[in-house]
C-alpha cells in the first residue's frame, strides 16, 4: 500500500482505538479530497474485516437510488463472505445480514474486527430509513461487541455533523471518537514532495500552498518535471486541466443547491476580512434567515470558511471569511474567466491582481500556521488569543493583520508580507506602521507591552527603518 505522509497524531489515535478492548464507533471526517479514505485504507489495509463504499448519488436517478445503494451493499456482503441469494429489501435486513457476517468472521478469528463504511452520507437517501436502521444496528447489537471497531467516513461534513456528531436521536452520545482531518501543514507538504521526488524550494512551496491549500489530492498532480508555474498552467488553465472543473465538482458533491453556496464563496473571495451575515445577505440577495444559516453552517463544516471576531470586537459583529486557499485561487483567477491563455500563470506573474492575491493568500497561510509562529516567538507554552484588528474610528481605517494577545501580558502586532526578496521598509510605510500602532493603543486602551512582528518570506532588509520590528519571522519558521 502507499506510504502515509504526516498524520502522526491521527495514526496514533486510530491505532490506540484499534487496540481498545471495547466496541469503538469512530468518525473520520473533513473536507473533500483531504485524504480520509486514503488514511483508513492504507493504515489498516488487510486488518479491515468488512469494507463498503456507497454509490455517488449524482450518478443515478433519484427514484432508483435506494435500490442501487442496497444492491451495492449486497455485492459488498457477497464479495466479503456472506452467503445470500438476493439483495436485502431494506436497510434493516441489510444490517442484519452484516451482523451475521461479522458474527461468522468472529467465530473464525476471535481478534479485533474492523468494519469500514466509506462515504456513509451517500447511503442516506430520503425515505430509505437508513439512519434509523443504522442506529438500530449499532445500539441494539454492535455496541455490545467488544471486539468490533466501526469506522465511518464522509465528505458531506454537514451530514456528519447533524446525523452523527450532533445527533440528538438514537445515536446521541454513541460516537466514541471523532477525528477531523485538516489540510497538510507546510512541513507535511514538504515531506510529501520529498516522498514523491518533487524538488521544489520553499518559496515555491509556499506559493503552491497558497494555491492548493495543503490538500493531498491536489498536490498529487504536481509534475516533478515542470516548474511550479508550468504545473499551475497545466492543472488550471490548459484546455483539459485536471483542476479546471474541480470547484464545480466539489460543490455538486457536497450540496444539494450548489449555486447558493458558490455565490457566498464568490463574495467572500473579494475581501480578506470577510463580511458580516447581514452584508452577505444584502450582497447576494439570499434570505437573511434559516436558508443563509444553513449555507454558512455547511461551508463552515467543510472548512471553506470560518467565523471570527475582530480583536476587541462586539460579539454581535461576527465576520465570515474565506480560509480555503484553493477556493480563493479558483474564484480569483479561474471562475467565470473566458478566453484565458493556457500559459496565463507563467506569463502574468507581475500583474497587480496576482500581487494582491499573494498578499491576501499569504496572510491566510500565516493564520493557519499560528503554532509555528508562536514557536518562532518562543511562546509555545503561553496561552494566546489571536484575531485581526480594525480601527473603528480612524479614516481610512487602520488595520492589523494579526494580533496575538498573550497571557504573559505581551501583545504581538503582526504584519504579514509576501516578498520575492528581503522585505524593505520605506519611509512612508514606517510612518503608516507607527500611526497604526498608536491608533491601536489608543482605541483598545492597551496596557500590555507591544511587540511589533513581521512575518515574511526572506526576512527584513536592513535600513534606517528596519529597527521598527522587534521580531522577524521568515517562511522557514513556518515549516517547523
Amino acid at each position: 500500500m502507499a506510504e502515509i505522509v504526516g498524520r502522526k497524531h491521527e495514526i496514533a489515535e486510530l491505532e490506540k482505538l484499534y487496540r481498545s478492548k471495547k466496541a469503538e464507533f469512530v468518525v473520520v471526517y473533513g473536507r473533500r479530497r483531504i485524504g480520509k479514505t486514503f488514511l483508513v485504507r492504507n493504515l489498516f489495509n488487510d486488518r479491515i474485516s468488512f469494507l463498503h463504499t456507497a454509490l455517488s448519488p449524482s450518478e443515478f436517478e433519484e427514484n432508483k437510488l435506494i435500490d442501487y445503494q442496497l444492491r451495492a451493499f449486497y455485492v459488498s456482503l457477497q464479495n466479503q463472505g456472506a452467503i445470500m441469494d438476493q439483495a436485502p429489501i431494506d436497510w434493516f435486513e441489510a444490517f442484519q445480514c452484516l451482523q451475521k457476517l461479522i458474527t461468522h468472521k468472529h467465530k473464525q478469528n476471535d481478534g479485533r474486527l474492523l468494519v469500514f463504511f466509506d462515504e456513509l452520507p451517500w447511503m442516506d437517501i430520503k425515505g430509505s430509513g437508513f439512519v434509523t436502521a443504522f442506529e438500530h444496528f449499532w445500539n441494539n447489537w454492535a455496541s455490545a461487541q467488544d471486539y468490533l471497531m466501526l469506522v465511518v467516513c464522509g465528505s458531506a461534513t454537514t451530514w456528519i455533523n447533524d446525523k452523527l456528531l450532533n445527533n440528538y436521536g438514537g445515536l446521541y452520545g454513541r460516537i466514541t471518537a471523532e477525528i477531523l482531518l485538516t489540510p497538510f501543514t507546510l512541513k507535511e507538504c514538504e515531506l510529501y514532495f520529498e516522498s514523491q521526488n518533487v524538488v521544489m524550494n520553499r518559496y515555491d512551496q509556499v506559493q503552491c500552498y497558497m494555491i492548493m491549500g495543503g490538500i493531498p489530492y491536489y498536490l498529487s498532480f504536481i509534475n516533478s518535471g515542470l516548474s511550479l508555474a508550468q504545473n499551475i498552467d497545466t492543472l488550471f488553465f490548459a484546455k483539459n486541466g485536471r483542476l479546471k472543473l474541480e470547484f464545480d465538482r466539489l460543490m455538486n458533491s457536497l450540496y444539494s443547491t450548489p449555486h447558493a453556496y458558490s455565490t457566498v464563496l464568490k463574495l467572500l473571495s473579494t475581501k480578506r476580512e470577510g463580511f458580516t451575515r447581514k452584508e452577505i445577505a444584502d450582497a447576494t440577495g439570499l434570505p437573511y434567515g434559516g436558508a443563509l444559516s444553513a449555507i454558512l453552517k455547511g461551508l463552515e463544516a467543510s472548512s471553506f470558511i470560518e467565523p471570527y471576531l475582530h480583536y476587541n470586537g462586539s460579539k454581535r459583529n461576527i465576520h465570515y471569511r474565506l480560509v480555503d486557499n484553493f477556493v480563493l485561487f479558483y474564484m480569483t483567477f479561474v471562475n467565470d474567466k473566458k478566453g484565458i491563455s493556457p500559459t496565463f500563470w507563467s506569463d502574468s506573474q507581475l500583474l497587480p491582481s496576482i500581487q494582491a492575491w499573494r498578499g491576501f493568500s499569504f496572510e491566510s497561510v500565516c493564520t493557519t500556521h499560528i503554532e509555528p509562529i508562536k514557536n518562532a516567538l518562543g511562546i509555545t507554552g503561553v496561552r494566546t488569543n489571536q484575531a485581526p484588528w480594525r480601527s473603528k474610528e480612524s479614516i481610512p481605517g487602520a488595520q492589523i493583520d494579526l494580533v496575538i494577545d498573550r497571557a504573559d501580558r505581551v501583545i504581538n502586532l503582526c504584519e504579514m508580507k509576501f516578498s520575492i526578496n528581503e522585505f524593505e521598509i520605506t519611509k512612508k510605510y514606517d510612518t503608516d506602521l507607527r500611526n497604526k500602532v498608536a491608533t491601536f493603543i489608543e482605541e483598545t486602551k492597551c496596557k500590555k507591552s507591544i511587540h511589533t512582528t513581521l512575518v515574511t518570506t526572506y526576512g527584513l532588509k536592513h535600513n534606517a527603518y528596519s529597527g521598527f520590528f522587534q521580531n522577524v519571522i521568515t517562511m522557514d519558521d513556518l515549516f517547523v
